[in-house]
C-alpha cells in the first residue's frame, strides 16, 4: 500500500496537494461551524445571542451582509477575503483543540 501511494504521489503530486489543500479547507471550516455553534449555546452568551435572533434590524443587516457574498463566484477578491478569514480562524480553532 505504501509504496502505491509513494508512486501516485511521484506522478501526480499537485493533484494530491490540491486534493489535501480543499479538504484541509473543509476541515477547518467544519470546525469553524461546529464550534460556533457550540459556544452561541454557552450560559454566559446565549441570552445575547437570542435577543439578536429577536431584533429585526440585526436580522436585516446580517442578511444584507451576507447578500455580498456569492458562493457561484468564489474567486471574487470579497469572497477570497472572506474565506481566507474564515479558514485562518478555522485552523487557529483546530490546532487549539487538537
Amino acid at each position: 500500500m505504501k509504496k502505491i501511494l509513494v508512486f501516485l504521489l511521484m506522478i501526480f503530486p499537485n493533484v494530491v496537494f490540491a486534493q489535501s489543500t480543499v479538504l484541509n479547507q473543509a476541515k477547518y471550516l467544519a470546525t469553524l461551524q461546529v464550534v460556533s455553534k457550540h459556544k452561541m449555546n454557552d450560559a454566559s452568551v446565549i441570552s445575547d445571542v437570542n435577543k439578536l435572533r429577536e431584533y429585526d434590524r440585526f436580522q436585516q443587516e446580517l442578511s444584507k451582509m451576507v447578500s455580498k457574498l456569492d458562493n457561484s463566484r468564489p474567486n471574487e477578491a470579497k469572497n477570497r477575503k472572506i474565506m481566507r478569514i474564515l479558514e485562518k480562524a478555522g485552523k487557529e480553532i483546530y490546532n487549539e483543540l487538537k
